[in-house]
């Protein structure tokens, strides 16, 4: 069974949070240990700054939205899920791990709303000026 069928389960016995949030802490957790050059086990902090900087990489101005419409409104629901996918062995946890480890580490209006700033150091020339 793929991991995508088995993480669309686990969206159904625990239907607070959608398939793509699930599939977007897979992402993050990749993301953080290429970032932080990784191989193993990161903490629960070190995963949510990973998906802090994936979700404004990815969605912008949009990531509270995105992440609301996913049903994901604190660190703590980042916390569910992961302990929802290490219930079904798809992650593992360490002795030292706990569900307090996401317990309201960053607020989501504050970082992704009030405090962004567009990256604009990449942003593309017109394409309709000429050179």
């Amino acid at each position: 069974m793929s991991n995508r069928h088995r993480l669309r389960e686990i969206a159904e016995k625990d239907a607070r949070y959608q398939v793509e949030a699930y599939i977007f802490v897979l992402e993050a957790l990749h993301y953080t240990r290429q970032n932080l050059n990784i191989k193993g086990h990161v903490t629960g902090r070190q995963l949510l700054d990973g998906i802090k900087e994936l979700g404004l990489e990815r969605y912008g101005a949009m990531t509270k939205m995105v992440f609301e419409h996913w049903g994901v409104k604190s660190t703590l629901d980042f916390g569910n899920i992961v302990i929802n996918m290490v219930n079904e062995k798809i992650l593992s946890k360490t002795p030292e791990d706990s569900i307090n480890d996401f317990k309201n580490i960053y607020d989501f209006e504050e970082v992704f709303v009030r405090k962004y700033r567009p990256n604009i150091k990449n942003a593309h020339r017109n394409p309709r000026r000429k050179k």
